[in-house]
């Protein structure tokens, strides 16, 4: 429970004792973001700790990465092309990226290429609308992450991503464009149909070597599966 406390330092240290458990706060502050000119809604939050990093995706296309005292970077994804909203976002630990989804495409943002105008890859086409993400954490390949998706038909895909994907396409001397389109026939998709309805969540629980998938079907709203055997058919 947090509460917030706005007033004199010596009126706060005042208030705080050992009996309180509540967790008090000086001010509330209202973070903006410059490029965004019109309405929009986040879609998407992630919390990278051993990064202190902080990553949002709105709806209407801007992925950005705070810290915890401003915003560090952010890419305005609308800016460049007429593109599906987007309906989440992850961190991809091996890669160190970000990876958002939208109804037909994955959006995968390098932005540690701060100098480079080619540091984001669009994979598509996507054969269902992707409506969640996650991040399969049980792999300890140091340049590969497996990323879970869940779509409007009931499936769970199982997308493998390396860095030869992405670190081999980069070309310094091409500036045009900061995006960069890739074919998802070159991508091992591996997916199953665990519902009849959305996979509205999909997460990976890395310590039972499965995954949970949520729907609105009402008959099987919740299942849990083995990650692995996903994963062999990769």
């Amino acid at each position: 429970i947090f509460g917030c406390f706005i007033g004199e330092s010596g009126a706060m240290s005042s208030q705080l004792k050992e009996e309180n458990m509540v967790f008090l706060v000086s001010e509330k502050q209202r973070v903006t973001h410059a490029v965004v000119k019109r309405q929009d809604v986040i879609k998407g939050i992630v919390k990278v700790p051993h990064l202190d990093y902080t990553v949002t995706s709105s709806q209407k296309g801007v992925l950005t990465i705070f810290n915890n005292q401003k915003i560090l970077l952010d890419l305005p994804f609308y800016f460049h092309q007429d593109t599906a909203w987007i309906t989440g976002c992850e961190f991809l630990p091996q890669l160190k990226c970000v990876v958002s989804v939208t109804e037909r495409t994955v959006i995968i943002w390098d932005y540690k290429s701060k100098g480079s105008q080619n540091n984001c890859f669009i994979i598509k086409p996507m054969e269902n609308g992707l409506l969640c993400v996650c991040t399969v954490t049980v792999s300890d390949h140091l340049a590969k992450d497996d990323i879970l998706m869940g779509d409007d038909k009931g499936y769970v895909h199982l997308l493998a991503v390396t860095s030869d994907h992405f670190g081999l396409k980069q070309c310094k001397d091409k500036k045009e464009s900061q995006l960069q389109v890739l074919d998802s026939e070159t991508f091992t998709i591996v997916k199953r149909k665990l519902h009849d309805d959305w996979v509205v969540k999909v997460k990976c629980i890395s310590n039972l070597n499965c995954f949970g998938s949520c729907s609105s079907d009402s008959i099987h709203s919740f299942v849990l599966d083995d990650i692995k055997q996903l994963e062999d058919n990769l």
